[in-house]
């Protein structure tokens, strides 16, 4: 039952509903109380589970405030694939929509001028769009009749995924008139988050809570300790569910891999992860629309996917790894079984997954050694680019960007005028808020713990996991294992399949791009290399079990790689070699081991090919150590030269162990084609490449 405090604003809002589902239509447990808040409190935060429609809230109240000539409602929504389900829903009440994101980029000037002229109803937007010059330089011209933070957690410091360009928003509402109202929307809010979004959005905050539990979920936990294991079952119980679903993985190699292998195997699968182009950002949209119509059984996605998706018959939702934490976990979940009465979640979880997210909790924030460093660089140099800085500091292009993001954010650097890449100081002094910092950091490990004791908790898993999200009125759900003393499905695979698996994994390559451009070095200013290397391949990912896990402990705890690695790069390499008539190999030599040399001689032996050692090591710092791009070219063409004495064949494989920036094997292969040599192939042991790809 609703309580009712204007009977006008009900009876408006009741009307709409049923427009839109019948005349039969109810609102939800709050659902009303929320919609005649944020028309008459002003600032309106809903916490309430995934399907339970928050977004109807405000869309009723977006048309509500036109009717009465307010004006337009801007909806801040983290997720492109979200933003169109949203357009389509808003347009069942009559309201005319836009987007402002990367997809509409060209259309940019046009929509803001249609914002402008109180021709829209309601815009979708990117906060990264929102605070891009275009749309700030027109903000104060537009009459916003609602602010909609959709996501709201990630605003929060304290969400699980806080992101920056959301933790500006509290500027712009702190600048909003008292006569806007404010509404905030999020499903995956703890007390802390709570507190923090209250205090954010200013005085008389109307908090909407409503139970986090879902019935319609069914939660099996499964430890499995290898990527095969993984593998075989989904690819064994996968098919016996009826439906499509998602399945998440930590990182965009492991969402490529996964997929590929279930269309090897007959189960139409596509890959959903951040793409850098737009052209390939289609590639998603296409996978999303493929889905969206039940043409494909799996998305294999990363947490891209995880905000506000809505596809109501998502049969099942698999965790390949453990997520970073329990927050996004329920978050996650939460895509399956909004509209249907049953749906499977299976959360998979082994040793080497904590590292996977202490990974990402250690990198999430800038170190103040590096924030002072930056902030120093750009004080002296004013209209410093980010390559400059990266140089100058020889650190890492990707976590420049990261800490430039956080001095951004802390109003300690700007851009110089309209040139984004390069940067000034602001009047601001420094200032690093390391207790801040830290604990976030705290906050987050101490979530990563609630998950892995998820995984052996005796309590009703689903009682368990709300229990985490400050919800304690929920019971048991009687459906998990722990309620009921048996799995869902059968925790482990069949050994068949378990081996279809493992060759599958070890028959992946991870491509080596040659590299085709110079890096800020004065001596071939920048131009494109002239002896560039064929496109090469790892054997492995360094570090991953099987092979990967070979090249580890051959490197660091053997003196050695071992046979079984020789025999495997026989297999990469033979048909290369018979294809393309090589009758050479070398490696990259080393000045502190004999290991790659070693390795080396005995794959030449196996391939009866002729070794030789045309590539000399110099006394130079280790590539290692260099962080950025330009001081690893210039290291590299620091650390080797050719042996003159040395006769260069036309084409050789190019041996080393484990590959990063590539301007090692760049460099080696440059030299070589300066001798002659027409065809280099690199082959590594192994790729270190902390990111997603191996074009970093």
């Amino acid at each position: 039952m609703q309580n009712i405090v204007d009977k006008t604003i009900y009876s408006q809002a009741t009307t709409l509903l049923k427009s839109i589902y019948g005349p039969d239509a109810q609102f939800r447990d709050g659902q009303y109380e929320a919609i005649e808040a944020t028309m008459l409190h002003r600032r309106t935060l809903v916490v309430q589970r995934t399907g339970w429609g928050k977004s109807l809230v405000y869309f009723i109240c977006a048309k509500l405030l036109r009717m009465k000539g307010n004006g337009v409602t801007f909806v801040v929504s983290p997720l492109l694939v979200l933003m169109q389900n949203q357009v389509e829903a808003a347009q069942k009440l009559g309201l005319k929509c836009e987007m402002l994101n990367s997809v509409t980029k060209d259309r940019r000037g046009e929509i803001i001028q249609a914002i402008v002229n109180n021709q829209l109803d309601l815009v979708l937007i990117t906060p990264e769009t929102l605070f891009c010059q275009e749309v700030m330089e027109n903000i104060h011209n537009i009459n916003i009749g609602l602010f909609v933070i959709d996501e709201a957690h990630c605003v929060s410091d304290w969400g699980f995924d806080f992101r920056l360009d959301y933790g500006k928003l509290k500027q712009v509402i702190g600048n909003l008139p008292n006569s806007v109202p404010v509404l905030a929307t999020t499903a995956t809010a703890n007390d802390r988050v709570v507190a923090d979004l209250v205090e954010q959005l200013g005085n008389d905050v109307y908090v909407s809570r409503g139970p986090l539990s879902r019935d319609s979920l069914y939660i099996q936990i499964l430890n499995m300790q290898s990527k095969a294991e993984r593998y075989a079952w989904i690819l064994e119980n996968i098919p016996k569910i009826e439906g499509s679903g998602i399945i998440y993985c930590l990182t965009q190699r492991d969402c490529e891999y996964l997929a590929k292998f279930l269309q090897d195997n007959g189960i139409s699968a596509k890959a959903y992860y951040s793409r850098n182009k737009q052209e390939q950002e289609c590639i998603n949209q296409d996978a999303i629309r493929q889905f969206q119509n039940n043409q494909l059984k799996v998305i294999v996605a990363t947490v891209k996917l995880g905000m506000g998706f809505d596809k109501g018959d998502i049969a099942f939702v698999v965790h390949f790894q453990m997520p970073q934490n329990i927050v996004a976990y329920y978050q996650q979940i939460g895509r399956a079984g909004r509209n249907i009465p049953r749906a499977y979640t299976f959360l998979m979880y082994g040793n080497e997954d904590e590292d996977i997210i202490r990974y990402f909790i250690d990198t999430a924030f800038p170190k103040q050694e590096e924030t002072y460093q930056i902030w120093e660089l750009v004080k002296n140099n004013p209209g410093i680019s980010d390559k400059q800085l990266a140089f100058r500091l020889n650190m890492n292009l990707s976590r420049l960007n990261k800490a430039l993001a956080f001095l951004q954010n802390d109003g300690l650097i700007a851009p110089d005028g309209k040139h984004k890449l390069k940067f000034v100081i602001t009047p601001r002094p420094y200032f690093y808020n390391e207790a801040k910092y830290d604990g976030i950091r705290k906050t987050r490990i101490l979530e990563m713990r609630q998950l892995q004791e998820l995984a052996s908790t005796n309590e009703c898993y689903s009682k368990y996991i709300v229990g985490c999200l400050d919800d304690k009125t929920a019971g048991k759900c009687g459906k998990c294992k722990n309620c009921t003393g048996k799995n869902l499905f059968a925790d482990q695979p069949s050994f068949e399949t378990k081996q279809r698996a493992v060759e599958y994994i070890q028959g992946l390559t991870i491509p080596i791009i040659p590299r085709k451009r110079w890096i800020m070095h004065p001596q071939f200013n920048n131009g494109k290399i002239e002896y560039v290397n064929q496109e090469g391949v790892c054997l492995s990912q360094y570090g991953d079990a099987g092979y990967g896990e070979l090249v580890k402990n051959g490197k660091y705890q053997n003196n050695g790689f071992c046979d079984e690695l020789v025999d495997a790069g026989v297999k990469k390499l033979y048909q290369i070699i018979r294809d393309n008539g090589i009758k050479y190999i070398c490696n990259v030599p080393s000045l502190r081991s004999a290991i790659v040399k070693d390795f080396t001689v005995r794959l030449a032996n196996k391939l009866q090919l002729q070794y030789f050692e045309p590539i000399i090591k110099s006394q130079a710092q280790q590539q290692k150590f260099m962080q950025d791009g330009a001081n690893q070219c210039r290291n590299a063409l620091n650390s080797f030269h050719i042996d003159e004495n040395v006769v260069i064949p036309d084409k050789t494989i190019l041996v080393d162990d484990i590959v990063d920036s590539r301007w090692t094997l760049t460099v080696c292969g440059y030299l070589l084609g300066e001798r002659g040599c027409k065809f280099v192939f690199p082959y590594a042991l192994a790729s270190s490449t902390k990111g997603d790809d191996n074009n970093e």
